[in-house]
């Protein structure tokens, strides 16, 4: 049965990609859908983008192993969102036109700074495409119980495919169609096993948590701080570092970001985001009660024996959901629970490929000094997304028997570290330059680079990339809490290391613009 929702759900989305793919020279519908989605249909796609399947089944699983800190976790992500919408959203959309690279070229105009762009864009976003897409393979042999190394190798490659077609196709619009279906089914499926999970509790949440604390094996510790970090050095600050990754590099990732374009006005984009940050909490909710519901109902152990990294948490939490006597409805809702994560997967990583495209055509090969049509620079995006997804599709298949959760941490860190300070200095402050934006984009994300190398994620752990070796020399498990000051502070040394004079430049440049930057009085393409 779950085979047979899958291939539904895989035709049903690849037709509505083509059905609302653009036209072969019109950019904008490319992009940006003409920005004919409404608030609310726009919002809803913003919170798909935004709840990847890593998130999904990461965050589900450090919740089911590590009670607390999971629940930080998962309202760091609501957090990060809200930090988006009341500080960045409108700039952005005011800012930008079709990528990131347009929005950091508004007040510095140049061909490096789009190059900077596209690869800080691609760097942070390809670890992110790698784990859903090596985790394809994994996901499906769980839901449909076949463990052939080859069969998980064909799932990557052919769902690979078909998530190169939704954002060749369908653009900004027919991804956008896939994230809302993919909300809905995700948000809609998990608050009836959430409330299933509840009623077996009698509606009581300190029941569903002290059971969860007795199943996790580590009692009172489980529902208090520090658990998931307590054989490093510093636990605490440790846990600073993750929470401050996420919250400043979850909003930031340039899939995330793209979305502000698609808004027609400032007031749009308001909207969109208070229909997106509501749709993130339920979401927040939903997995927070499943998280706990797994452990308390087949234990920490059994989830840690499935995946050592919990990743399967959500599905055994609503498998359990439904008891040993399963009914019609049941199985039929948890064929809905699978087909929605298999959704997700697809969703997520055509979101992140159409991104990468959408900035290799656009700030690369389309800011040249002989100008591309528009039918040539729409043929250059449908390129770039396989010239993104193929050799994702590659290096998915040689990882997808490490461990993946270094990639994850590792874009979130790029996010927070080079992202995020790149995006803030150029949107607010005035005498920021183009040495000090290279160097907070090139600086930030070298040097998150090299510490996490350090991490005990890549070595020195079972868990980690390379568990038969150790050479962990960074005592925390995320960079955030180096490399984000790092990154703030190359871009203010490259600011000044540019001098008083171009210092003086860019702030006369940036009061030209600030009213469009900041107040949407005009919007100059």
């Amino acid at each position: 049965m779950s085979l047979v929702a899958f291939t539904v759900v895989a035709t049903i989305t690849l037709l509505l990609c083509v059905m609302t793919g653009p036209d072969r020279d019109d950019l904008d519908e490319f992009y940006t859908g003409y920005g004919s989605l409404s608030p609310m249909r726009n919002g809803l796609a913003i919170a798909g983008d935004y709840i990847s399947a890593a998130t999904v089944l990461g965050t589900g699983g450090v919740i089911a192993l590590f009670g607390h800190d999971g629940v930080v976790l998962a309202l760091s992500t609501a957090l990060s969102l809200m930090l988006l919408m009341f500080l960045l959203a409108e700039p952005l959309r005011n800012a930008g036109r079709f990528t990131m690279g347009d929005a950091l070229a508004r007040r510095m105009p140049g061909r490096a700074v789009r190059i900077a762009a596209c690869a800080a864009t691609l760097t942070a976003l390809l670890p992110l495409m790698l784990v859903q897409l090596a985790g394809t393979g994994d996901l499906l042999a769980f839901i449909l119980g076949f463990s052939s190394e080859g069969l998980k190798t064909g799932c990557i490659i052919g769902l690979g495919i078909l998530m190169i077609s939704y954002a060749a196709i369908g653009g900004m619009k027919g991804t956008a169609l896939i994230q809302i279906l993919k909300i809905v089914m995700l948000l809609g499926s998990g608050a009836v096993v959430a409330l299933l999970i509840l009623n077996r509790f009698d509606w009581s949440l300190g029941d569903l948590f002290g059971q969860a604390a007795q199943n996790s094996g580590a009692g009172s510790a489980f529902l208090s701080s520090g658990l998931q970090f307590s054989t490093g050095p510093s636990p605490r600050l440790d846990m600073i570092s993750a929470q401050l990754t996420v919250v400043l590099g979850g909003a930031c990732l340039p899939h995330i970001t793209m979305r502000m374009y698609t808004a027609g006005s400032a007031r749009q984009v308001r909207r969109s985001m208070s229909w997106a940050v509501p749709a993130v909490a339920l979401f927040v909710l939903v997995i927070t009660v499943v998280g706990f519901g797994a452990t308390a109902l087949i234990g920490r152990e059994a989830i840690a024996g499935a995946d050592p990294q919990g990743n399967t948490a959500y599905l055994l939490g609503s498998r359990a959901a439904f008891g040993t006597d399963v009914s019609t409805a049941e199985t039929f809702l948890f064929t809905t629970v699978t087909a929605a994560l298999f959704l997700t997967l697809l969703a997520s990583v055509a979101g992140m490929i159409l991104a990468c495209a959408n900035s290799l055509a656009h700030d690369v090969f389309a800011h040249r000094k002989a100008p591309l049509t528009p039918r040539r620079e729409m043929t250059l995006a449908r390129a770039s997304a396989a010239a993104v997804g193929i050799p994702a599709i590659v290096l998915a298949t040689l990882v997808q028997h490490h461990s993946l959760q270094p990639l994850v941490t590792l874009s979130f860190c790029l996010g927070a570290s080079a992202i995020a300070p790149a995006l803030v200095y150029s949107l607010f402050w005035r005498r920021y330059t183009r040495g000090g934006l290279l160097c907070t984009l090139i600086g930030g994300s070298l040097g998150t680079l090299i510490l996490m190398t350090g991490t005990n994620l890549v070595s020195g752990s079972p868990i980690s990339a390379f568990p038969d070796h150790d050479f962990t020399w960074f005592p925390f498990t995320t960079t955030g809490i180096v490399s984000i000051p790092l990154g703030f502070a190359l871009g203010w040394l490259g600011t000044v290391a540019s001098g008083r004079r171009a210092g003086e430049e860019h702030r006369r440049r940036y009061e030209a613009v600030e009213g469009w930057i900041l107040a949407g009085a005009a919007r100059k393409e």
